[in-house]
């Protein structure tokens, strides 16, 4: 009889639930009342009816999807104007929009490195960068958080080697900031290049949610590149690598998750360029939301719960395990509240937490609410 070829699954998945790690679908319903300090929605904008009626505008103007690559039939018009606008706004020479930020990070990963250069990249980094690195056929050397001696020290033991440097603007767990501005230095001075990603600085951080680039005065710095979602502070989805323009031509004929992938859908793409006229309307929804970040931050640790510092959305606050983080996240949906929960292998420090992401939208009601939830049932 022949073997099962997916029997191993069944081991996994019984591995899997002895150590408490089983992961879940729990479809929303479009009605769901619970009070959101789990998304990524930084700006609130995902719901704001300009916005669903530019996405709808766009569907109905281009077509439900792309139908095609973006080097085929997956460029439209309104695809090129999101570019622009957004390298505008960001302080970049040029943009390239693809489907998603974790396309966006393989791209500028795998073709702006090749075998027998260097990476290297910060402990805390996004998997979608670890992927990137993975596949870059590059040296990869990780060096400790936030550290740019250790950058330093990395780049000298290797003279001459064609070298960049990859890191998160913030990072997503702790929403800790990397220091962008000692980070370039190191990089101008040994030649080599500075990948950035955004993702969680764009509409938060920089003048007017510009970003944490333009924030460390780092926007279209030669040897820069910036990579963003658009499913964040945009509410949309997609994603996009901002730089030279000679770096996007680049890109475009190298980058396999361009070349290779169906263009952003025209919903995605109206949405976000919708989002981003808003917010160069309203530039004081990014302050609103690094405000609620604070207010959320000193009302919990003030009440004695220990939680990082935000340098942007997000407010991480430690369990005293990986238990006790998934029970305290239980806890606050039974109550009404979502919240995130880290807890290892998907925290490199082994740290586990509750994650509250700020909201521009939220009321000052809704952060007291909040902050009474995560009180009450704190472990």
């Amino acid at each position: 009889m022949p073997q099962d070829p997916f029997e191993w699954t069944d081991d996994a998945a019984r591995l899997r639930a002895d150590a408490g790690l089983v992961r879940t679908l729990r479809p929303r319903t479009a009605d769901a009342t619970l009070l959101d300090l789990a998304s990524n929605d930084y700006l609130g904008l995902t719901h704001r009816p300009e916005i669903t009626e530019a996405a709808a505008a766009a569907a109905r103007r281009w077509g439900a999807g792309a139908t095609g690559s973006r080097l085929v039939t997956g460029s439209t018009e309104l695809h090129a104007e999101l570019e622009r606008e957004l390298a505008e706004f960001c302080g970049f020479e040029a943009a390239l929009v693809f489907s998603s930020g974790y396309a966006a990070n393989l791209a500028a990963l795998t073709a702006l490195s090749a075998h027998g250069s260097l990476i290297v990249s910060d402990a805390g980094n996004h998997a979608s960068i670890v992927d990137g690195c993975r596949l870059s056929r590059a040296e990869t050397a990780v060096v400790p958080h936030a550290d740019p001696e250790a950058v330093r020290k990395t780049l000298e033991a290797h003279p001459g080697r064609r070298a960049l440097m990859v890191t998160d603007s913030v990072f997503s767990v702790d929403g800790d900031a990397a220091p962008l501005t000692a980070l370039a230095e190191v990089c101008r001075a040994h030649g080599a290049a500075l990948v950035v990603d955004d993702a969680h600085g764009l509409g938060v951080l920089g003048e007017g949610g510009r970003g944490a680039l333009d924030a460390a005065g780092l926007a279209g710095a030669a040897g820069v590149v910036a990579t963003l979602t658009l499913s964040k502070s945009l509410g949309s989805q997609g994603g996009a690598v901002l730089g030279p323009a000679r770096v996007v031509d680049h890109l475009i004929n190298a980058a396999r998750t361009f070349i290779f992938d169906t263009g952003l859908a025209p919903a995605a793409a109206g949405a976000a360029l919708a989002s981003l006229r808003l917010l160069r309307g309203e530039p004081a929804v990014a302050d609103r939301a690094r405000a609620v970040a604070a207010t959320l931050y000193e009302r919990l640790t003030g009440a004695g719960l220990t939680a990082a510092r935000p340098d942007a959305a997000v407010v991480s606050v430690r369990a005293p395990s990986p238990e006790a983080a998934v029970g305290w996240a239980a806890q606050c949906r039974a109550e009404g509240l979502a919240v995130g929960c880290f807890r290892p292998p998907s925290v490199p420090d082994g740290i586990s937490r509750i994650r509250l992401t700020a909201r521009a939208d939220l009321t000052d009601q809704q952060v007291e609410e909040a902050v009474a939830v995560v009180l009450t049932t704190a472990p």
